[in-house]
């Protein structure tokens, strides 16, 4: 409750900014004609992109309020957004199946000029530009900023073809498929191929006679920049980033167009390396199945943009098996390591001593990793990298911020001072637990309809805390 109540005094002055305008220097009646405004605001009709609102009145839009001998204009809905899916029906982002823009979302205004643009789109600024301030993109999204030596950008990005060669903002379609999560024309390497000819002598030579027309260009290459040398990912399989040499550990020259190993097989190949999880998926008392098939499958040989080269990324390496769990991020609410971060942030993929595969033994244990008063990540050695679970998984050196942590001791704390996180044993035989708790208790792992990810998707009322506590006198106690 308190955390809606602080969201709304937020959200207020903006809405009260366009609910409550400003006072009018010149009286108007309420049914003056549209007209009579270009008087003054002539500006508003003229650009090269001309809102086709404008043709229609300006109280297509806009609304006179008369009280008091005050005049006052303002727009006919509550936001923006609001007004401007009263015509532009299809980009009413509540009714669209995929993942949305996020201005796109909340306020149109962010990206276009309601009356009239210099630019196509009735755009602010243009979308090319190699820099904020030039480029519309770039306002939130800060690509090409800090490059250090050694660092790579893509070329489009520099010779003015502009955002949108690549993407379609307001596109939209299944989610999980990254042409639509990412509003790109085309899918790589059908996008990729548009402009790079994969019949180039220097492109073949830098592949160095491998066949890669078929395969996945962003694979091995950021599409934006790279603190690395020719797009190369943040993380990079050691061969891989060795170059010219390195690559003749893993591969022979291509024989009829196909890709040939120097071992029989890629998992044979892969466990040369790394023997050690050959033990873990032999060893394991909770085995993964998808960790006796091909390496392949679940990671990228060549690089990737997280730790353990996750294939084609941390969360839909798992999904695409796990169907079940792939569901729960159509949920509203989802938990961040689930389906932001991936899940070997909580479980174990190669095989593990603990049901579900999981990093820890118990459920509390695992949560209070991250959410925990004593939650201490450790820095790596790598740069912009935190350890947990004692190194075994990686995260951005900035992911802790939006983490919340709860204010327990002695297993009381949460969510209300002295609520119990643990175990009640019995008074009488501290041997027998008296009231099974744990986070699983109140919380579901992935997702859930609701904030807080509430367990079988309940608010968060005095109805879900009954059903625990019968007698709604024991709550709080």
């Amino acid at each position: 409750m308190l955390k809606r109540f602080v969201l709304l005094l937020l959200v207020l002055p903006a809405i009260l900014h366009f609910a409550m305008a400003q006072k009018h220097p010149v009286d108007l009646e309420k049914n003056d004609d549209g007209s009579k405004c270009l008087g003054c605001h002539a500006d508003k009709s003229e650009g090269k992109a001309v809102h086709s609102a404008i043709a229609m009145g300006c109280l297509s839009c806009h609304e006179i309020r008369e009280s008091n001998n005050v005049t006052r204009v303002k727009l006919k809905t509550a936001t923006p957004v609001k007004l401007c899916i009263q015509c532009h029906s299809d980009k009413d982002a509540d009714k669209i199946k995929g993942r949305v823009h996020n201005p796109a979302v909340r306020d149109c205004l962010k990206c276009h000029n309601p009356h009239a643009s210099a630019n196509q789109d009735h755009l602010l600024m243009p979308v090319s530009g190699v820099k904020s301030g030039e480029s519309i993109c770039l306002t939130c999204h800060k690509i090409s900023a800090g490059i250090e030596n050694g660092g790579s950008r893509h070329a489009a990005l520099d010779l003015d073809m502009g955002c949108d060669t690549c993407h379609t903002t307001h596109k939209t379609g299944e989610k999980g498929k990254r042409e639509f999560d990412f509003q790109l024309k085309k899918d790589s390497p059908a996008l990729c191929v548009d402009c790079h000819d994969t019949k180039g002598i220097k492109l073949i030579e830098t592949h160095q006679g491998q066949p890669f027309a078929s395969s996945d260009c962003l694979g091995c290459h950021d599409p934006h920049q790279s603190t690395r040398p020719k797009l190369k990912p943040a993380f990079v399989h050691a061969p891989f980033e060795a170059g010219k040499d390195g690559c003749a550990i893993c591969h022979k020259p291509s024989e009829g167009g196909k890709i040939v190993l120097t071992a029989a097989s890629s998992k044979e190949l892969c466990l040369t390396c790394h023997p050690e999880k050959t033990d873990q998926i032999k060893n394991a008392k909770v085995p993964h199945p998808g960790a006796l098939g091909d390496c392949t499958q679940c990671h990228n040989p060549h690089a990737a943009k997280s730790p353990g080269l996750p294939k084609p990324d941390a969360v839909n390496a798992c999904i695409g098996c796990h169907s079940d769990q792939a569901a729960q991020g159509n949920k509203k609410y989802v938990h961040q390591p689930a389906f932001g971060r991936g899940c070997s942030t909580c479980h174990e993929p190669h095989g593990s001593g603990n049901n579900h595969l999981l990093r820890a033994k118990t459920v509390n244990t695992l949560c209070l990793e991250c959410h925990g008063p004593d939650s201490k990540p450790v820095a790596a050695k790598d740069k912009n990298i935190v350890t947990i679970f004692d190194g075994r998984v990686k995260l951005p050196e900035n992911y802790f911020r939006s983490v919340p942590a709860i204010r327990i001791k002695y297993g009381l704390g949460h969510p209300i001072e002295q609520h119990p996180v643990v175990d009640k044993m019995d008074p009488t035989d501290a041997t027998k637990v008296r009231v099974a708790i744990n986070c699983d208790s109140c919380h579901q792992p992935h997702a859930s309809a609701e904030p807080n990810l509430l367990v079988k998707d309940q608010a968060n009322s005095l109805a879900f805390c009954a059903g625990c506590h019968k007698d709604k006198r024991e709550v709080g106690k």
